[in-house]
């Protein structure tokens, strides 16, 4: 194959997506520079699943021995009621066949994650935190970015792997485009309190009344993740997120003071919580994910939501379908950005597709009644093992039959 001179690539977003695509691109000779805001790694965040293409793209990239040994013991999630009574459990599919529960068999932790793509990087990539692209422009030849501490660069290309509020993708939208966001009417937060001898392996799901749930997961031996999910379409909801956190904390515990279980102790640990975060559940869906010589990589580009299970493993596999174009079309990028969208957006169409509201509202039941039902319900349901069931019999997990491509070059990079 003939090499062309390698790609001088920055990438906007030091998370997953932005490291995963340094990854690749590095080991194939090009040349990147990541820079990300936060003023070091930002190695933190909530507890994240991988499942079907993105275990399959962790592989490939030669790191899944890493991952598992930072993998969360999770063995499966146990539905509980208002005394901690377990209503049913739904084990984790761990048969290597079918597809995940909801719990999947490499759940691992965010910030894990970033360090392990980052340890795999760091001697190749020139990383540069504490600062971030204010505004860019570009030609036919080039894009010059413009950086928040005042300097600027030219390059090849910018990709946009800022999250799903993603600056780069506003940028680059039509004038007059629709507005990218898909809500699904869903608000959450978390953050972590000291765990206790009560704390178990499994992950504990409480309903309340008035679209209310609660999670508590444990990831180590000294911490517990807390989860307050929220069924809520109003405008001081949409807007809480962008408050202060003082102002997000006080809106949370006006909203779940009286939910009941263990939400004394969650909202105590909250409001002396330094790990606090709160968003809406939102989709990213746009038609526009590059611009010239602009593309735009994970949630910039399809957030899944967090409901999707999917968000995590659709930046690694959106990262290796990127790299691979721009590999084998170094040398024109109009071609290069065109495969990569007509390649990746049937998987990011099924993974989002796979977000069905009115599932969600039935499993965040609005009353009491609605609440024993569904309790009822589970608890037939895990007593028959019909999840498990379920789970191993299908045939695809939520990325679909879309199959990851072949990149021998990339890989053999």
């Amino acid at each position: 194959m003939t090499r062309h001179a390698p790609l001088n690539v920055l990438v906007c977003g030091g998370g997953i997506a932005g490291p995963a695509l340094a990854y690749w691109l590095t080991r194939a000779g090009h040349r990147v520079t990541v820079v990300e805001r936060f003023p070091a790694l930002r190695a933190s965040g909530a507890q994240v699943d991988l499942r079907g293409q993105g275990i399959e793209a962790i592989e490939r990239m030669g790191l899944l021995d890493a991952v598992r040994e930072q993998l969360v013991h999770e063995p499966g999630v146990t539905f509980v009621g208002n005394r901690g009574k377990a209503r049913g459990t739904i084990m984790a599919n761990t048969s290597g066949h079918g597809r995940q529960t909801l719990t999947s068999e490499y759940e691992i932790m965010r910030g894990d994650l970033v360090r392990i793509l980052h340890t795999a990087t760091e001697n190749d990539v020139n990383y540069v935190f504490g600062t971030s692209v204010e505004s860019f422009e570009q030609d036919e030849n080039r894009v010059r970015a413009y950086f928040a501490d005042g300097s600027s660069g030219e390059f090849d290309l910018l990709v946009g792997a800022d999250g799903q509020g993603s600056r780069i993708r506003r940028a680059i939208l039509p004038a007059g485009a629709p507005e990218p966001y898909w809500k699904v009417g869903i608000h959450t937060a978390h953050w972590l309190i000291p765990r206790t001898g009560s704390d178990s392996d499994f992950k504990n799901t409480f309903h309340a009344p008035n679209g209310r749930m609660i999670m508590r997961r444990s990831h180590n031996a000294d911490d517990t993740q807390v989860y307050f999910f929220l069924r809520e379409q109003s405008a001081e909801a949409s807007a809480i997120h962008r408050e202060p956190v003082e102002e997000q904390k006080r809106f949370w515990a006006d909203r779940f003071r009286d939910a009941g279980w263990q939400t004394e102790r969650f909202l105590d640990g909250m409001a002396k919580s330094e790990s606090f975060y709160s968003q809406e559940a939102l989709q990213v869906r746009t038609d526009t994910w590059s611009k010239g010589r602009v593309v735009l990589l994970g949630d910039a580009a399809h957030c899944a939501s967090p409901y999707s299970g999917m968000g995590a493993s659709g930046a690694l596999v959106g990262a290796y379908v990127l790299a691979g174009e721009l590999d084998r079309h170094t040398d024109d990028l109009p071609t290069a950005l065109a495969n990569y969208d007509s390649t990746l957006r049937p998987f990011v169409n099924e993974i989002q597709a796979s977000v069905k509201p009115r599932l969600l509202r039935l499993g965040m039941p609005d009353s009491k009644l609605a609440i024993e039902v569904f309790h009822g319900l589970t608890t037939l349901g895990c007593a028959l093992h019909l999840p498990e069931l379920v789970a191993r019999c299908s045939p695809q997990d939520r990325g679909g039959s879309w199959q990851l491509p072949a990149i021998p070059d990339l890989v053999a990079g």
